[in-house]
């Protein structure tokens, strides 16, 4: 039977440990946290800055009623201690580039059916646009929403890459920041309902879901978005 929230144990250490750590490196300006199903299976979809918003997001995603379940690498899963933490807080394991990368899919499909909220970065990893705007994103999150049936909710954030920027070690904690968040109403993927999953079903369906994802960071930005996103396998 998979898992869509941890023991209790590891959920209170977990949250004992995250949710001082938030509260002390960054001020919130959280938006729209009412849009955030509490129930049902549910893919949620957003944007990627840093390595430090898994941990700032899955606050804001727990005090809006969800356990974040989360896709990591499968290195992490080898670490000693770490990757036992990592695997008792129910994150799904993905071996990128190989053909073990279908059974995540697959496991994520199963928590879904049993309720959970799949949190999901399309891009894979974080973003490479110069102005840190989404880029093309995998198409992974669009096949499991239309294989699943699972409503998409696109969450997009700012402010992680101020306290650790990509490729950086060490937080930068001072002056403190602020991390932003806004939820948008659910991607709607209708169109593409009862088609074979094909290339370009899934390129398109993608597209819809990092352009959901791309016009609530723009409000959170007050700034206008690329007409085009970035294409990182174009560089």
């Amino acid at each position: 039977m998979s898992r869509t929230r941890p023991s209790r144990f590891w959920e209170t250490l977990a949250v004992v440990i995250v949710k001082p750590l938030s509260w002390l490196l960054v001020k919130k300006d959280w938006r729209r946290g009412d849009r955030m199903p509490r129930t049902g299976g549910v893919i949620i979809a957003t944007n990627h800055l840093s390595w430090a918003d898994p941990v700032l997001l899955a606050h804001f995603l727990y005090n809006h009623g969800r356990w974040p379940v989360v896709l990591a690498k499968s290195t992490l899963f080898k670490v000693p201690f770490l990757g036992h933490a990592v695997r008792e807080l129910c994150a799904i394991p993905v071996d990128r580039g190989s053909d073990e990368a279908a059974r995540s899919l697959q496991e994520s499909a199963q928590r879904l059916r049993d309720g959970g909220a799949i949190l999901f970065y399309p891009e894979g990893t974080c973003t490479r646009d110069p102005r840190l705007w989404p880029m093309v994103g995998k198409t992974g999150a669009a096949r499991l929403a239309l294989e699943s049936g699972a409503p998409v909710i696109p969450v997009a954030h700012w402010g992680a890459q101020e306290l650790l920027p990509y490729g950086d070690t060490w937080p930068r904690p001072l002056p403190r920041k602020t991390f932003r968040v806004m939820v948008g109403p659910p991607v709607d993927l209708s169109k593409y309902a009862g088609r074979a999953p094909h290339a370009d079903v899934l390129r398109a369906a993608t597209a819809d879901i990092m352009a959901a994802i791309t016009a609530q960071l723009a409000e959170l930005r007050g700034e206008k978005a690329p007409a085009v996103p970035y294409d990182s396998t174009e560089r």
